[in-house]
């Protein structure tokens, strides 16, 4: 029997478990098996993979996209430039790490793109914001980040200008607010600019249409939930686990 599973904590919200269980079920896939594995502290990590010499593959979620690193002997090029990884392929006792994120972020984005939509406001600063910058610059989209405190890498929620707004015609939910069951927080961006030209996307997708959409929505954006970027994410997962992907890079000192 094959092992696959997610590590995080808390996981009593996760997408993974359900997702694969149904895809094996529906596939015929009678050899593997997926399971949550919460540690509450990813010092933790080495006793899990002792404890589960099976283990062909991990999923990586929140709080340990980032931290994970220093316990994996490679990473591909774009993991590595993003410092988070999400996919962990496990082979031959090496420990690769992907970024599967990046792969479904873009995947679910590209088919909504219109011209005018080459500047975002990415908000949050997250590893799954990382992600998502990476893959915003790789489709050649300026990036301007935004957080609760300005920084010389961004601008704060209460700097946001009308010509911000209107500059910015990509606005990037990567913060949890508006996850079930906080579901009337919303970032705190000034919907009063948002127009029929912006296109607003959350990572969020439980509730399908969180308060920072249906804001977006009542101003005729185009609007997006991260529920098909969790598919695509989790089935790039599936091909690098079972050999698709071959790109990879010793991690560097420095990861």
């Amino acid at each position: 029997m094959k092992l696959y599973g997610l590590i995080g904590y808390p996981l009593g919200h996760s997408f993974s478990k359900g997702y694969f269980k149904e895809k094996f079920e529906k596939e015929n896939i009678t050899d593997c098996q997926y399971e949550n594995f919460p540690i509450p502290n990813i010092s933790d990590f080495p006793a899990l993979l002792a404890q589960h010499p099976d283990l062909k593959g991990l999923n990586v979620t929140i709080p340990y996209k980032e931290v994970v690193i220093p316990y994996l002997d490679e990473l591909t090029p774009a993991a590595e430039k993003i410092g988070a990884v999400n996919c962990i392929d496990i082979r031959n006792g090496v420990k690769r790490g992907y970024n599967t994120d990046v792969i479904g972020f873009t995947r679910s984005l590209e088919p909504l793109l219109q011209p005018h939509h080459n500047r975002a406001l990415v908000l949050g600063t997250g590893g799954a914001a990382k992600a998502v910058i990476y893959a915003l610059q790789q489709l050649g989209i300026h990036v301007t980040v935004v957080s609760r405190q300005g920084t010389s890498h961004a601008v704060a929620y209460h700097q946001l200008t009308p010509e911000l707004l209107e500059a910015n015609t990509i606005i990037i939910n990567t913060t949890p607010l508006g996850m079930y069951p906080e579901v009337t927080t919303c970032p705190d961006i000034p919907f009063q600019y948002i127009t029929s030209r912006h296109l607003l996307y959350d990572l969020v997708y439980n509730p399908a249409a969180t308060t920072f959409l249906q804001k977006g929505a009542e101003k005729g954006a185009i609007i997006k939930n991260g529920h098909e970027m969790l598919i695509l994410q989790a089935e790039a997962s599936w091909e690098i686990w079972n050999g698709g992907f071959s790109q990879r890079r010793k991690k560097s000192k420095e990861a």
